[in-house]
């Protein structure tokens, strides 16, 4: 690299003395001066301008060497400089495309692949968070109905209180002549077509079955929600056709709606037809204690069986 240097350096001072002898034609000898002056005259040949000329074509050749070489020097370490920096650019771009592939939507969509394991790894989160709760919800459920225990009475129903009524032998009686003796009441008629004997068939049997399953007695009592018409006879006729315990109960249009009130017993006369007509009323059996407190009441939905157990694990219970 110096011997090159060194060598361009004295290209250049032999250029620059070239030039400065031609520019001053006095330093030659005078044979060639004139000879040159001569030239110059001469209308036909170029002279001092085409000597001039050629050395400025050498000096130019020279420059143009000069820059070659340099540019040959300068191009290897720009070419590394540009390789270094087509490197840089290329292992830029790599890392470009490596950050856009993170960001790379799935398929063209507008989900990345980022956003959509973090909405599957948030699924997947809510779907255990909501089986955990659920499955808390239940034991706590599960472990309080455990823990439950039987709590006080709210109360009784209130139904039941004092009468006063004629029963199927002319006798007035009360609710006390009954304390004592667990007793079935059943409201009704005698014109009833057939709901009420259905219903009384059901009662006797059932008295029967107590009786016999559980040694237990059991009083019945039909009392009748149409005053006009069942009279005492007309009482003590009917209930005969059920039970020999069967005890037949009427009284006055205000005893009735005493009674039947405070049993919570609907009634009510249907359209007449001269002296014809039928009672709705509800049709419901109650179970009275002792002491003639409401224990229970058995609907028409129980047949024979079911009632006769009913009554049976009722006085059961009561006892304990």
């Amino acid at each position: 690299m110096a011997s090159m240097l060194s060598a361009k350096t004295n290209h250049f001072r032999y250029a620059a003395r070239i030039l400065r002898n031609h520019g001053r034609p006095t330093s030659l000898s005078p044979p060639f001066s004139h000879h040159v002056y001569h030239r110059s005259t001469h209308p036909h040949l170029v002279g001092n301008q085409g000597y001039g000329n050629g050395y400025l074509m050498l000096y130019q050749r020279l420059l143009s060497g000069t820059n070659a070489s340099n540019a040959n020097e300068e191009t290897p370490a720009q070419g590394a400089s540009e390789k270094g920096n087509s490197g840089e650019e290329r292992e830029s771009g790599s890392e470009r495309d490596q950050k856009s592939d993170a960001g790379k939507s799935v398929r063209g969509s507008p989900v990345s692949w980022l956003s959509f394991l973090l909405l599957v790894v948030t699924g997947a989160g809510l779907v255990v968070y909501y089986d955990r709760e659920k499955k808390r919800h239940i034991e706590e459920i599960r472990t309080a109905s455990e823990a439950v225990k039987q709590g006080p009475s709210a109360g009784k129903a209130a139904i039941g209180g004092p009468f006063h009524l004629i029963n199927h032998d002319g006798k007035y009686v009360t609710e006390k002549d009954f304390v004592g003796k667990w007793t079935l009441l059943y409201f009704g008629f005698t014109h009833c077509p057939d709901i009420c004997p259905d219903e009384l068939v059901k009662l006797a049997a059932a008295v029967d079955k107590i009786k016999a399953k559980a040694g237990i007695e059991i009083v019945p009592v039909f009392i009748s929600v149409d005053p006009e018409r069942d009279t005492v006879e007309q009482v003590r006729e009917y209930v005969k056709e059920f039970h020999p315990s069967l005890i037949g109960l009427t009284g006055t249009p205000e005893e009735i709606k005493s009674v039947a009130r405070a049993y919570r017993v609907y009634y009510m006369k249907t359209a007449e037809e001269d002296s014809d007509y039928l009672v709705d009323h509800s049709i419901v059996m109650y179970l009275m204690g002792p002491n003639m407190e409401f224990v229970k009441f058995f609907g028409k939905n129980n047949d024979i069986d079911s009632l006769t157990d009913g009554i049976i694990k009722e006085i059961k219970q009561y006892k304990k």
